[in-house]
């Protein structure tokens, strides 16, 4: 399956650690080489990466990381990387058509079983991979993106919702049914947001779920989550 990697981001949060957060090291390695790595391993078999912010200098390193890993592997630049996060998606959307693809984070370290759930997930417009453990102590709570649920669909999704059963862990399975919801939902006047158009989907009960169980994933937006990282990996290096 093809997958769609939104790295455009400036990452305030991380800039004291590294001016290009795709690229801060983790246990070494660059974050979106293990993002890549995990993909791949999860069955992902090509990628497009949307870039941004330090767009030039991450495409050099993203040339050299698909040539060591034998991997098809295509940047395309978004126009506004300030923008919200759904801009980017579409600047992807342009490049991969009409197929049905995983859309990732470039700062969210998988475990490739996470991956690999989604993308056997049966086919819908949208499906997400939530995490229903509440008490997840990888989880900023603060930051997570939470999601309500009946059954396997999405019934609300935002970061302060009040009432919520799971989390979204950054990995979805779409098809261009979520990039029309997402161009309608910007044309209307919305935020522009991932979610905005997950909640387009949610409202004519075309957004799924699929549990995750107990696969290992961290979204490494700030210094703690990092540090959370480096000690994940320090002691379980296969984590991601």
């Amino acid at each position: 399956m093809h997958a769609l990697i939104v790295a455009a981001g400036y990452g305030s949060r991380l800039r004291a650690v590294s001016p290009s957060k795709p690229l801060t090291l983790v246990q070494g390695v660059p974050l979106i080489e293990r993002v890549l790595r995990a993909a791949l391993d999860g069955g992902v078999t090509d990628v497009t990466v949307v870039t941004g912010h330090e767009g030039e200098r991450l495409e050099r390193h993203l040339a050299v990381v698909a040539a060591t890993l034998n991997v098809p592997l295509r940047c395309v630049r978004t126009p506004d990387w300030s923008l919200a996060n759904g801009h980017s998606v579409l600047t992807g959307a342009e490049a991969i058509g009409r197929r049905r693809h995983l859309l990732m984070m470039a700062d969210h370290l998988l475990d490739p079983a996470l991956i690999a759930r989604v993308v056997a997930a049966p086919e819908a417009a949208l499906t997400l991979g939530i995490d229903r453990r509440l008490d997840n102590p990888l989880v900023d709570l603060d930051d997570v993106t939470r999601v309500r649920t009946r059954g396997d669909r999405i019934v609300a999704i935002g970061k302060h919702l009040p009432d919520y059963d799971c989390y979204d862990t950054g990995v979805f399975a779409v098809d261009v049914r979520f990039h029309d919801a997402l161009r309608d939902s910007i044309a209307a006047g919305g935020s522009g947001s991932i979610s905005a158009g997950v909640e387009a989907l949610a409202a004519c009960g075309e957004a799924r779920v699929v549990d995750v169980g107990d696969a290992w994933w961290l979204d490494v937006d700030d210094p703690r989550a990092l540090d959370q990282a480096e000690a994940a990996l320090a002691a379980h290096p296969r984590a991601a």
